[in-house]
């Protein structure tokens, strides 16, 4: 069983109608709905809640932590952002989403402004597959078709990615960097760029079959854990004077 948190500011569609409408429970919820199977354990957290609602417990009994974030970014809390930064690095799996690219955690893991072009305009974005072979691909068309979502544009302010699995074509021309990864530590982080929070981009089954896969790829792998610091010699150090 793969523990999921799925955590979200949960600011706009308190404020937004337009947001509301799209989201009455919050994207976090229909997130959560979205990717619920019977593989995942999946709980959430939004800003408001003590500690972000992830408090130190919280983050130890999870596997991926789920990222959507935008109009509260400097509300996080510089320590929680440092706890979730450790727990990465320890080997909770990271998914950032949409306009996470510029929360702290992202910006903090990535060490770059993750800065980007962008143009809200209901247009078309195709996002195409660019390494079918990758688990995060699993299941899916060579494209996914998206009738309206908001424009990310290169340049991308990040650093090369470990591995590119989407590429994303917007009606305008641009193009994006819209599926990524990146090991930090003993932590697997995907980046992916659909979810705009005025339209229903998370009810789309192809896009939580994507969020499904990444969740799967981002699980801790249990693998050996590394030891750092002074070490005692393995073997006996003969006399070199």
């Amino acid at each position: 069983m793969i523990k999921v948190t799925v955590w979200n500011e949960f600011l706009h569609e308190k404020i937004h109608e337009e947001v509301k409408s799209v989201y009455p429970d919050g994207i976090h919820e229909a997130l959560a709905k979205g990717i619920a199977n019977d593989d995942f354990e999946v709980a959430t957290a939004t800003l408001e809640e003590p500690e972000h609602g992830l408090t130190a417990d919280r983050l130890a009994n999870t596997d991926v932590l789920i990222w959507w974030g935008h109009m509260g970014h400097d509300q996080v809390d510089d320590v929680i952002v440092e706890r979730v930064q450790q727990r990465v690095w320890e080997g909770m799996g990271l998914i950032v989403l949409h306009s996470g690219h510029f929360s702290k955690i992202f910006k903090k893991l990535m060490g770059t402004s993750c800065d980007l072009k962008w143009r809200e305009a209901g247009e078309k974005e195709r996002l195409w597959v660019v390494n079918p072979a990758h688990p995060i691909a699993s299941g899916l068309p060579e494209h996914i078709t998206l009738e309206h979502e908001e424009m990310y544009g290169e340049h991308f302010d990040i650093p090369a990615p470990d591995e590119l699995v989407f590429v994303s074509w917007f009606e305008g021309g641009e193009v994006f960097r819209s599926g990524c990864t990146f090991n930090r530590g003993q932590g697997k982080i995907f980046y992916f760029r659909p979810g705009h929070e005025t339209y229903p981009t998370y009810y789309n089954p192809q896009i939580l079959q994507v969020i499904q896969n990444g969740v799967r790829w981002a699980a801790p792998s249990h693998a050996a854990v590394p030891v750092r610091g002074n070490h005692q010699p393995l073997e006996p150090i003969g006399n070199k004077g």
